[in-house]
């Protein structure tokens, strides 16, 4: 009995890190029975067993007739996991939001310190553009932007950004075949993002940055 437990502990464990590398999406069913059975290398009983103790945990919902889907607000998912499961559409609207604040206060608060490594991110981003290197303009292009988040003076929405910022990441790693000129036909825009902070303009740096959100940029 003590190994049957075990066992069923174990696929709950791997249902709950499928579910939550999004390889059973919210609102989305789950495999069959025998499908989770081959996946898992388990018997019934033990599918069920831990199907039942997601379902207990609200993790899980049984529709008769339809099967047992993925709820869409999970009680112990991390807000890294509720992001990456969101749609992009939905995350980029709120990006815009956290953006548009961000440049501001970064334009009004923004200290000398904090200026400079903005700066200095911005010539990675286009070094690496120069050099036609993706994965460096990614990592330059999240720096920037978080640099900016930095100099908002407020910790709570600098973290909240970097949440996103890993969701863009994984949205850039996507376009990988693009190359470099995702970032080249951009970079100009993020250059004016800089002098309009530096010149403490927030309302036209707010301008700069929904033109950058609205290109997907």
């Amino acid at each position: 009995m003590a190994i049957k437990e075990k066992l069923g502990d174990k696929v709950v464990g791997l249902l709950k890190q499928d579910i939550a590398a999004n390889k059973f999406k919210a609102g989305e069913k789950i495999p069959s029975e025998p499908e989770l059975m081959r996946l898992y290398n388990v018997g019934r009983s033990t599918v069920r067993e831990a199907v039942k103790t997601l379902v207990t945990a609200g993790i899980l919902t049984v529709k008769q007739g339809y099967g047992t889907i993925v709820n869409s607000d999970l009680p112990d998912r991390t807000i890294d996991q509720r992001l990456r499961q969101a749609d992009f559409e939905d995350i980029n609207a709120v990006r815009s939001l956290l953006e548009c604040e961000i440049v501001k206060l970064a334009a009004g608060l923004h200290t000398s310190e904090q200026l400079s490594d903005i700066e200095h991110f911005l010539k990675l981003r286009r070094e690496a553009i120069e050099q036609e290197n993706r994965q460096a303009c990614a990592d330059a292009d999240i720096a920037f932007h978080m640099a900016i988040a930095g100099a908002a003076q407020n910790k709570v929405l600098a973290d909240l950004y970097q949440s996103f910022a890993h969701i863009i990441r994984d949205f850039f790693n996507k376009r990988e075949k693009q190359g470099v000129s995702h970032f080249a036909l951009s970079h100009h825009l993020h250059e004016q993002l800089f002098n309009a902070i530096k010149a403490r303009k927030g309302k036209q740096a707010q301008q700069i940055i929904q033109h950058i959100l609205n290109h997907n940029y």
